[in-house]
């Protein structure tokens, strides 16, 4: 089907400021399926890509790579969903299904995967995100929303949730050794690092730049400790004491602090983009036998895993639903970290024009 309208918010130009935007869907496929959106969360990456921070941004650009929507429509070879079924579409809608990535459920790393925000489709046309009424995604690249998470609940697992997942899995696989995990940094990223480390049943110690979240990460999150990087009294007290650091903060900051935390032959694993070079002094790496790594979202399967994982444990993400009219003033609070931990946007429930 061509020609199905949609109407979204977009950037238009660096300033990021978003405002209507009406726009066609691109062609449907028979492995296509038609989301009407519900939710959506709002992420850093958002704000980089609505800037031109992460270039090159295809303006008019609609962001939103957290999305929960409902199949209103699907293609005749579609068989994992029906209509009607409440489902999540993250970061990636394709992938070339060739490469050694994605044959091994890796397409998250395949060189040629499509982003669901300011990606281009194989027919030429720009991709556009869930800030928007209506999506059209190719099934592999949609996952099943359980029945006993609510959706609004589920948009920030999408990014940021698999984000911390994919990288405390593979430190957690298969063993019942409790591992000293520190987060560094506590926002939307952070949190869900946290509450999934914790379920995971080690011990979290959070990393912050200043004491203004400690009660919040001990008492509501439910760390076992708080770390503020610019006290070098209490970093010198805990030199040494981690396996490794979930480093989620997405902007410029000092890492080479926090390599003194970390134990023989640590790891710090960066997931949160920073759009300046980070800095550290080799030497701190070579003598503790440390390394630095990094890790990019998740696979389609792991979304999945992370999805009935959460909705077995029963755990809740911290949340503030607004309205899309609320959607520049959400992006400069979120900007002074001025929210508690993540924005989800109710695009179902707002006047889109």
């Amino acid at each position: 089907m061509e020609g199905r309208r949609a109407i979204g918010w977009a950037a238009r130009d660096t300033s990021g400021l978003l405002s209507p935007y009406s726009f066609n869907l691109r062609k449907t496929g028979p492995e296509d399926v038609v989301l009407k959106v519900l939710y959506c969360g709002i992420d850093h990456t958002d704000l980089h890509q609505m800037r031109n921070e992460i270039p090159s941004t295809i303006y008019p650009l609609v962001p939103g790579h957290e999305v929960v929507g409902e199949i209103a429509e699907s293609g005749s070879e579609v068989t994992k969903f029906r209509v009607g079924d409440k489902v999540g579409v993250g970061c990636i809608i394709g992938s070339c299904g060739e490469c050694s990535s994605c044959k091994s459920n890796k397409e998250n790393y395949c060189t040629n995967k499509i982003f669901t925000v300011n990606g281009t489709y194989q027919d030429g046309t720009p991709t556009h995100g869930g800030f928007s009424s209506a999506m059209v995604v190719h099934q592999k690249f949609v996952v099943r929303i359980p029945e006993k998470l609510a959706p609004e609940q589920a948009a920030p697992l999408l990014c940021a949730g698999v984000t911390a997942y994919s990288p405390l899995k593979q430190f957690f696989n298969g063993s019942n050794k409790v591992l000293r995990v520190g987060i560094l940094g506590l926002g939307g990223v952070g949190h869900l690092g946290v509450i999934i480390a914790k379920a995971m049943g080690h011990h979290v110690s959070v990393i912050s730049s200043s004491g203004n979240k400690k009660e919040e990460a001990l008492e509501y999150l439910g760390a076992d400790s708080f770390l503020v990087s610019s006290d070098s009294a209490e970093m010198e007290a805990a030199a040494g004491s981690l396996d490794y650091i979930l480093d989620t903060v997405p902007a410029l900051h000092n890492i080479q602090a926090c390599l003194s935390l970390l134990k023989i032959e640590g790891r710090l694993v960066i997931v949160g983009a920073s759009p300046q070079p980070l800095q550290f002094i080799a030497s701190d790496l070579i003598i503790g036998k440390k390394t630095i790594g990094g890790s990019f979202i998740g696979s389609m399967e792991e979304t999945e895993e992370l999805l009935e994982f959460w909705a077995e444990k029963g755990l809740t993400t911290m949340i503030e639903v607004a309205k899309m009219d609320y959607v520049n003033k959400a992006f400069e609070r979120m900007e002074r970290n001025d929210v508690r931990y993540r924005f989800v946007l109710d695009v179902a429930g707002s006047k889109l024009e």
